[in-house]
């Protein structure tokens, strides 16, 4: 089961895909995360919290019928997907954690940053936080493709603007697990960071490594690396 990053959906990821889903062996279910895409908003900003996230998550494998399974995903998946594995690890069967965003003592000053966007979508629309985000260098691997921006952007116009607020608003409540939670995770888990990208350190790519037992780390700071990570999670998901 993967879970798509925050203001992405299965359809922005079908524009841009981190994997190539068709080149994965085993059975893929994707889904978009509550207040993405045609999933439903709610008002309450602590039920966009990872951790509600990953209850939605196993609710939706209770409904399609699907006992055990690998938890995947990036950004706001992949802290939806480590939630899971704290909250049910007789399902989570294995991990597999994409571009693990900003957590723990730097979460509070990402999660201002997503208050302010909210504040902003609200007053004056998307165009403020697009313009601002022309300022920010991309993430290593996209540095020299051109269209890079011009995707982020549409998806950010194609946003209900109070949608897109509400989603920015419960990512200020949004946290991973507890370090000594993770450190408890025993199932084989295939992390893949890229650098150059605050919103997604590298730290805390290295930290995850370190506290799950056995983890594979591969980082991406070339287009070629990351044209490596389907491969990467091929051969993972085929070995389990």
């Amino acid at each position: 089961m993967w879970g798509h990053g925050l203001t992405s959906s299965r359809a922005a990821e079908d524009a841009s895909p981190l994997v190539d889903w068709s080149g994965i062996s085993a059975e893929v279910t994707r889904y978009d995360a509550r207040g993405h895409g045609e999933s439903a908003s709610t008002p309450n900003n602590d039920e966009y919290s990872w951790e509600s996230l990953a209850h939605d998550q196993l609710a939706l494998a209770d409904e399609l019928g699907i006992d055990t399974y690998i938890a995947g995903g990036a950004s706001m998946g992949c802290g939806t997907a480590l939630h899971a594995a704290v909250m049910a690890p007789e399902r989570v069967t294995a991990l597999v954690l994409v571009i693990p965003p900003t957590a723990w003592e730097v979460r509070e000053a990402q999660a201002d940053q997503w208050g302010a966007a909210a504040h902003v979508a609200t007053t004056k629309g998307v165009e403020p936080i697009i313009a601002a985000r022309r300022e920010v260098a991309p993430p290593d691997p996209y540095v020299d493709d051109p269209n890079y921006r011009a995707r982020y952007e549409a998806n950010l116009r194609s946003w209900d603007v109070e949608r897109l607020a509400q989603v920015f608003r419960g990512a200020t409540s949004a946290d991973l697990p507890p370090r000594e939670a993770i450190s408890a995770i025993t199932c084989p888990t295939l992390i893949l960071a890229w650098t150059g990208d605050p919103t997604h350190p590298q730290s805390t790519a290295d930290q995850l490594h370190e506290l799950i037992s056995g983890s594979e780390l591969h980082l991406a700071s070339t287009s070629d690396q990351l044209r490596q990570w389907t491969d990467h999670v091929a051969a993972f998901v085929a070995a389990r």
